[in-house]
């Protein structure tokens, strides 16, 4: 978990230091004009926060395995839109969206 990642997604203009990795070393500057969340709250987000990154893990596979823009630009003009997107179709079978188990739906990301 990421505890100045979450800072900053609760609290975007929050001003903060942090050594390491623990709520408990927040400094929090006396000019933020909110009150500091919780560690509850900070836990919460970050591990919503990793849970997303995980999720998206198919979408940092695919950018590796599809073609260049170069590729695709030649794979569209030699082959057409069905060849291009048989091409595009292999990586995201590859690599399928993961399935929310609460819905059995693909994650909304």
């Amino acid at each position: 978990m990421d505890i100045f990642k979450a800072v900053l997604s609760l609290q975007p203009d929050a001003k903060f230091s942090l050594t390491g990795n623990e709520y408990e070393n927040l400094i929090w500057f006396a000019e933020n004009e909110f009150h500091p969340p919780s560690k509850e709250e900070v836990l919460e987000e970050a591990q919503k926060l990793q849970q997303e990154y995980e999720n998206n893990q198919y979408q940092r596979d695919r950018a590796k395995e599809y073609p260049s823009i170069q590729e695709q630009l030649d794979t569209l003009y030699h082959q057409g839109y069905d060849g291009w997107k048989a091409t595009i179709d292999e990586v995201k079978n590859k690599f399928p969206k993961p399935l929310d188990t609460s819905t059995q739906m693909p994650y909304n990301t």
